[in-house]
C-alpha cells in the first residue's frame, strides 16, 4: 500500500471518527485559510454517521466558508423521501451546521440533464476534500463493480445498481425489500472523487471487512472499485479492528 492511500487502523469505532474528523478538519482549515472556500464532498450511509456527528459540533469547521456537495443519488426519488441522500444531507449537515452553500443531487427531473448539471457545478467547484466510505460490494458511491471505470471521462453518470448494492440498502434498513429499492442512481464516477486534494475514507464495522482486504490487499480492478485507493496517495483510508480484521497489511 506504500504507492497509494495511507491506512489508520484505530483502536475502536469512536477513535476512528476522532482521527478522521481531525484530519478533515485541518484540510477544511487549510483550505479556507488559502482562498476563503472551502470544497467538500460527503458520502452517504450508515459508516458516516458518527463522523458527521463528531464533525458539525459546534466551533469546529467554518461551516460559513464552506460549499458542499455529495455523491449519489436515486433516479426517480427527491429529498421528501425517507432513503434519499439529499434528504442524508439535509438532516445530517445542512440543518445542523449552515454552510455556505450545498448543492444536492435531485433524482426527480431527467436524470442526464441532472448529471450534466452536476458537472457543471464540479467543474467550478474543484474539491479540496472528498469524504467517502467502501461498500459491501467494494463500490466507491454508486460505482459498482459492473459500472466502474477508473478513466471514466465523465464526473456524473447514471448507472444500474447491482444486486449486492440493493441488498446493502435493505441491510442498512433504507428500504423495506430489494425491490423497493431504486434500480438506477446518480453517481459522481471514481475519477471526480478521487480529483480531490484530499481524500479520507471512513470505513468501519465488520461488514467491511473483506471488501477492505480486497481493496487494499487485492489487485487493483474494477471487480473491487475501492482497490484504485492503492493508487491514490492523496488518500487515507481510516479503519477499526473489526473492518481491519482480514488485511495482510499493516497500518500506515
Amino acid at each position: 500500500m506504500n504507492r497509494g492511500a495511507t491506512v489508520h487502523i484505530c483502536s475502536n469505532p469512536d477513535d476512528l471518527a476522532a482521527l478522521a474528523v481531525t484530519v478533515a478538519s485541518d484540510a477544511i482549515a487549510a483550505a479556507v485559510a488559502d482562498r476563503g472556500v472551502v470544497h467538500v464532498m460527503f458520502a452517504s450511509g450508515n459508516s458516516q454517521l458518527e463522523f458527521l456527528d463528531r464533525l458539525v459540533a459546534p466551533g469546529l469547521v467554518a461551516w460559513e466558508h464552506l460549499v458542499g456537495f455529495h455523491m449519489d443519488e436515486y433516479v426517480g426519488i427527491g429529498p421528501d423521501h425517507p432513503a434519499s441522500f439529499a434528504r442524508y444531507m439535509q438532516d445530517r449537515i445542512i440543518a445542523r451546521a449552515t454552510p455556505l452553500a450545498f448543492h444536492l443531487i435531485d433524482g426527480r427531473p431527467d436524470p442526464a440533464a441532472e448529471c450534466d448539471r452536476y458537472a457543471a457545478l464540479l467543474a467550478d467547484h474543484p474539491l479540496d476534500l472528498c469524504v467517502m466510505g467502501i461498500g459491501e460490494n467494494g463500490h466507491l458511491a454508486f460505482n459498482d463493480p459492473p459500472v466502474a471505470d477508473f478513466s471514466d471521462p465523465r464526473s456524473v453518470k447514471v448507472v444500474e445498481l447491482d444486486a449486492a448494492c440493493r441488498a446493502q440498502q435493505v441491510g442498512e434498513g433504507h428500504f423495506a425489500t430489494v425491490d423497493a429499492v431504486p434500480p438506477r442512481a446518480i453517481t459522481v464516477t471514481i475519477p471526480a472523487l478521487l480529483a480531490a486534494r484530499s481524500v479520507i475514507v471512513v470505513a468501519p464495522e465488520a461488514r467491511k471487512a473483506r471488501p477492505v482486504a480486497a481493496a487494499l490487499d487485492g489487485p487493483v480492478t474494477t471487480a473491487c472499485p475501492a482497490s484504485i485507493l492503492q493508487l491514490a496517495p492523496n488518500a487515507q483510508v481510516f479503519l477499526d479492528p473489526a473492518s481491519a480484521a482480514d488485511l495482510r497489511t499493516s497500518s500506515g
